[in-house]
């Protein structure tokens, strides 16, 4: 073969390999493009989820030893493709879920009522960006500083979601009492958030059939239980004597009043020193639901 006839060869092979790189960096952006733009490649979104910031940087391991942690939590997995709602009709009973179904040391935890307010816990939550799920009940989450703090605690990435208007003990009440303390919570918290919460927690988690079909009429996706609960110092379990993967976490606004003397941001540390004892990390429940 001639040099000139190689050299028109290699000419046409290196052309035929920037058009395909061309073609492949095209439809890479163009995916990219449609998930960011609301096109049809976006993800559908649940009611009630918060966006978790684009922009957030990996936890600071100086604001873990600030906060009395020895480390950061190790990064969560990534999250299923699917989640446990996806397929949810509306009108539907929501799931009842207690923990979540994972092989992946990873617990969940949430926060109930929003009875304390406490300015360092805004701080805490800033500095170390571990997930969390907050449910809150109307008329507790309004009293003081009112929603506008747990608006700044959502504005980080973490959910908002329905815990009633009064925290009563639903199976004492009708049918249509039940009702108003559900739907009206998703009302109150879609006028101030702008979507109707996925996800409802039943004070005491007590419920029977009437909380479902109403939490359903609602636009409940899922009831989420609990199978550890958060104490001043320590956790207390559901099952066994420690965390198993998927487990659920309840704990409080609470502060010294309640936690004889300790700050919420003290319990906080105490949990997640526990959590990362045991081998675990802490994931966002949004991600699974």
């Amino acid at each position: 073969m001639s040099p000139s006839v190689s050299g028109r060869i290699r000419a046409a092979a290196l052309a035929s390999a920037a058009l395909l790189l061309t073609g492949v960096l095209t439809g890479a952006l163009a995916g990219c493009s449609g998930s960011s733009s609301g096109g049809p490649g976006k993800p559908h979104k649940a009611a009630g989820t918060p966006t978790a910031p684009a922009t957030a940087s990996p936890a600071d391991p100086g604001a873990y030893r600030r906060w009395g942690l020895d480390k950061p939590l190790a990064a969560p997995p990534a999250p299923p493709a699917k989640k446990l709602t996806d397929g949810f009709r509306a009108g539907e009973k929501p799931q009842i879920i207690r923990r979540i179904p994972t092989q992946d040391k990873v617990v969940f935890v949430t926060f109930d009522d929003g009875a304390e307010k406490d300015p360092e816990f805004l701080r805490m939550a800033a500095d170390l960006k571990v997930p969390f799920t907050m449910f809150l009940t109307d008329d507790i989450a309004r009293a003081g500083a009112g929603y506008g703090y747990f608006d700044k605690l959502r504005a980080l990435g973490n959910g908002i979601d329905n815990h009633t208007l009064s925290h009563p003990n639903l199976r004492t009440l009708s049918a249509e009492a039940q009702k108003r303390e559900i739907c009206g919570q998703q009302d109150s918290l879609q006028k101030r958030f702008g979507s109707r919460p996925a996800l409802f927690r039943p004070p005491y988690g007590n419920y029977n059939d009437a909380t479902l079909t109403a939490a359903a009429g609602c636009g409940v996706r899922a009831v989420v239980l609990w199978e550890a609960t958060m104490q001043i110092n320590d956790m207390r379990y559901a099952e066994g004597n420690g965390l198993r993967p998927g487990d659920i976490v309840l704990a409080h606004f609470r502060g010294p009043q309640e936690l004889k003397g300790t700050t919420m941001t003290r319990m906080v540390t105490n949990m997640l020193r526990s959590i990362q004892a045991q081998g675990f990390t802490v994931a966002r429940l949004e991600d699974y639901l």
